[in-house]
């Protein structure tokens, strides 16, 4: 996490503002923090050793000027390859369909003979 051990301050919707160093954050922008300073509007500062904010509840974060933000914002998480799908031959193939109540197992030949294989 690239904000770790950063204080910083965080202003929440109901105008409360937080000052403290982020613990850590996931990824519904809940932010847990240690060593915090909260001032609710209109009344004194309170003390805590720990705090954490719901997500939805932040307005904004106030980050410290000395954060590097150009190599903060480069993404180096690894990109995850895609799988190639190998095509399975027709003949290791199994097709189903619905007669009378019952799933019967037939060949491709069986179910085009019978008309419930159709192509487009």
């Amino acid at each position: 996490m690239k904000l770790s051990h950063e204080t910083v301050t965080i202003e929440l919707k109901n105008g409360t503002q937080v000052h403290g160093t982020i613990t850590g954050v996931d990824v519904a922008m809940n932010t847990h923090l240690k060593a915090v300073k909260m001032t609710m509007k209109n009344r004194e500062p309170v003390q805590l050793d720990s705090l954490s904010i719901r997500g939805n509840n932040i307005r904004y974060y106030l980050l410290p000027d000395s954060l590097p933000l150009e190599t903060l914002l480069i993404d180096d998480t690894p990109k995850a390859k895609a799988k190639k799908k190998e095509a399975v031959p027709a003949d290791k193939c199994e097709y189903f369909h619905f007669d009378e109540g019952n799933f019967n197992k037939d060949p491709l030949l069986s179910l085009w003979e019978k008309g419930l294989f159709l192509s487009m």
